[in-house]
């Protein structure tokens, strides 16, 4: 892999928790040095898993030694995140910023760090196992160098995209950010109904998840598009067929749209909310 120069710098996570050690996690495999990792994680149990766990340097609190960072990952939640940023903006205004919290705008961003120098992520937690969807937005300021090092930090955890317009951010929220819940959900319900048709709870999840992790390669795979291969196994009058008639009925498909539309709302509502 081609590396951009500024990746000799410090890379400073605001942040240690599930996708900070995703993120941190990737980058150690790919040759990253540890020493070349700085956490600033406020909980000492985290601090001392990420240093057994990877050897990366800890902060309790925000210092002087972000000032060695060229690029920060803000892997912090919502609503603390523009107080983080006033403890922190002071050390790093010069860096290049990567943002993982869902909902805040690159416009607060911006505005609370001092910099136009912003790039929004909507990562997912498959991330945690290399096979992340992760959809990117960035401001007019970042330049092709610094998308770059973006991309080549990202990739450590699955796929990306970007996007033109920053309220499509909402929508990646909706469709991937939140989805592995949606899979996990029907995950849940296909073992439980396994269990009442006399399956045992172990046969039942390894049929369950099996089948999501084989159709979703399938879907990756095959030229054709999901509407036609689950056209393929529906023959009329067949076991397929009866399922997704009963499915159809019961409108599951616009009940599904509609809780997407929540999470796409609910994505907008948290910048709203702690943005300001």
């Amino acid at each position: 892999m081609s590396t951009p120069s500024n990746t000799s710098q410090t890379l400073a996570f605001i942040g240690g928790g599930n996708m900070a050690s995703a993120i941190i996690g990737g980058l150690i495999k790919q040759g990253t040095p540890a020493n070349r990792i700085l956490v600033v994680e406020p909980f000492e149990e985290a601090r001392q898993r990420l240093q057994t766990q990877f050897g990366v340097r800890v902060l309790a609190v925000a210092d002087a030694t972000l000032a060695e960072a060229g690029l920060v990952i803000w892997a912090v939640k919502p609503q603390t995140f523009k107080e983080a940023a006033q403890q922190t903006r002071s050390f790093c205004a010069h860096a290049l910023h990567l943002s993982v919290a869902a909902g805040i705008r690159s416009d607060s961003i911006a505005n609370w760090l001092g910099t136009e120098r912003v790039v929004r992520a909507m990562p997912n937690t498959p991330a945690l196992v290399g096979l992340g969807q992760t959809g990117l937005f960035a401001r007019a300021a970042v330049t092709a160098a610094d998308k770059a090092w973006i991309e080549q930090v990202v990739a450590t955890t699955g796929a990306l995209l970007w996007v033109k317009d920053e309220p499509l951010l909402d929508a990646v929220t909706a469709i991937s950010g939140s989805g592995p819940a949606y899979v996990f959900f029907f995950i849940e319900a296909m073992v439980e109904a396994g269990v009442k048709m006399g399956l045992t709870a172990e046969q039942a999840t390894q049929l369950a998840i099996g089948t999501f992790e084989g159709a979703s390669q399938l879907a990756k795979t095959a030229n054709e598009p999901p509407s036609v291969l689950r056209e393929r196994v529906t023959s009329k009058g067949g076991t397929t067929y009866a399922a997704i008639t009963s499915m159809q009925n019961a409108h599951l498909g616009q009940l599904f749209e509609t809780a997407l539309k929540a999470a796409q709302i609910r994505a907008h509502e948290l910048g709203d909310e702690f943005g300001a």
